[in-house]
C-alpha cells in the first residue's frame, strides 16, 4: 500500500522523547527512550478552560478539537485566531462569538481517560441528538489492511510506548495519525484537524490503540464518525452507549482477529482471516501492554 497519510507521527521530532539511563533485569546498564510531557493551558477567548498534560505537538489542533468535543465550539462559530506561546505553555482560541462558559466549567467531571481527561455535564445533550450515517461500511479487508499499515508506521508508540495513538481512516487508507500521553488528547487533535479542514466524517473510520471507553465512544459520535476500531478491549458503558448511538464498535483488532459488539450490520465480510497478513512481531509485543 502506498503512503496515504496526510499527517503522521514524527517520532524523531525534537522534544517529543528523551533518552534515559537505567538498568535491566540482569543489572546491566541500559538506555531507553521515554516520552516527554508538558502542561498546556487552554483559553477560549479570555476564559481559562483547562490545563492538559500533552507531548506538546500540534497545540492548535488539540485546542480546537478539545473545545469542539466539549460542545464549547458550535458548528457556526468562526475561529478568528489561534495563538500559542511555548514559553508560557498557553494556547488561546479566539472566536467571533462572545463566549462565557463559567457555569459549564463548574459541571466538569473526571473520566476514566488517563492524564486527567474531563467531560462536561451537558455534553450528553449533544451526543443524544446525533444521527450517524447508517450506510457507512467496514469491510474486513479494510480492517486487516489498516491494522497492518498503522502498526508498521514509525511512531512514538513503537519507539517508546507509554503513549496512545488515534488514526482517522477512509476505506483501507489511514489519513491522519496523532499520538499523545492521553487517548483523549490524541482524538481531540484529530477532531481539531477535521474542524479546521472542514472534513466530512460520515465516510470515515476511527482507529485507536486505547480502550473503548464511554469517553472514546462519546467523542467519536460527537465527531459524526460511524465506525470506531481499537486493538484494545471494551468497557460495558462504552458498549451500551455505542449501541444507543448506532456506532459500529470493533475491539481487540489485532492481526487476523477482532470482536464487534455494536453496529455489526455495517461490517462486510469480504476477506477470510487466513488470507490476511500476520501482524508485525514488534506491534504484537507493544499491543500486549497497550490496554490503557
Amino acid at each position: 500500500m502506498t503512503d496515504s497519510y496526510l499527517l503522521r507521527p514524527e517520532p524523531e521530532a525534537e522534544g517529543l522523547s528523551t533518552s534515559v539511563e537505567g538498568i535491566d533485569q540482569d543489572g546491566q546498564p541500559v538506555t531507553t527512550r521515554v516520552v516527554t510531557e508538558k502542561a498546556l493551558t487552554l483559553f477560549l477567548n479570555s476564559q481559562e478552560v483547562v490545563t492538559m498534560m500533552t507531548i506538546g505537538d500540534h497545540p492548535d489542533l488539540l485546542a480546537v478539537g478539545y473545545l469542539k468535543n466539549q460542545n464549547m465550539l458550535q458548528a457556526d462559530d468562526v475561529i478568528t485566531g489561534i495563538d500559542y506561546d511555548d514559553d508560557l505553555e498557553v494556547v488561546v482560541v479566539r472566536t467571533e462569538r462572545e463566549t462565557n462558559y463559567e457555569e459549564k466549567l463548574k459541571k466538569k467531571v473526571r473520566t476514566s481517560g488517563c492524564a486527567q481527561g474531563t467531560v462536561f455535564g451537558d455534553v450528553m445533550d449533544g451526543f443524544e441528538g446525533i444521527e450517524l450515517k447508517q450506510s457507512a461500511e467496514l469491510r474486513t479487508s479494510w480492517l486487516y489492511a489498516l491494522t497492518k499499515a498503522i502498526n508498521t508506521t514509525p511512531s512514538l508508540y513503537l519507539e517508546a510506548g507509554a503513549i496512545h495513538g488515534c488514526v482517522l481512516c477512509q476505506g483501507d487508507k489511514p489519513l491522519v495519525y496523532m499520538e499523545d500521553v492521553g487517548r483523549h488528547n490524541a482524538v481531540d487533535k484529530i477532531a481539531g484537524w477535521m474542524t479546521l479542514n472542514q472534513v466530512t466524517p460520515a465516510d470515515k473510520i476511527f482507529y485507536t490503540t486505547g480502550r473503548l471507553t464511554s469517553e472514546m465512544v462519546i467523542k467519536t459520535v460527537m465527531m459524526g464518525i460511524p465506525i470506531l476500531v481499537s486493538r484494545s478491549g471494551f468497557t460495558a458503558w462504552g458498549v451500551d452507549l455505542a449501541r444507543k448511538a448506532g456506532l459500529t464498535l470493533v475491539g481487540r483488532a489485532r492481526g487476523k482477529r477482532f470482536v464487534a459488539l455494536a453496529g455489526q450490520d455495517r461490517i462486510t465480510f469480504d476477506m477470510a482471516p487466513e488470507a490476511a497478513d500476520d501482524e508485525p512481531a514488534d506491534a504484537r509485543r507493544k499491543g500486549a501492554f497497550s490496554d490503557g
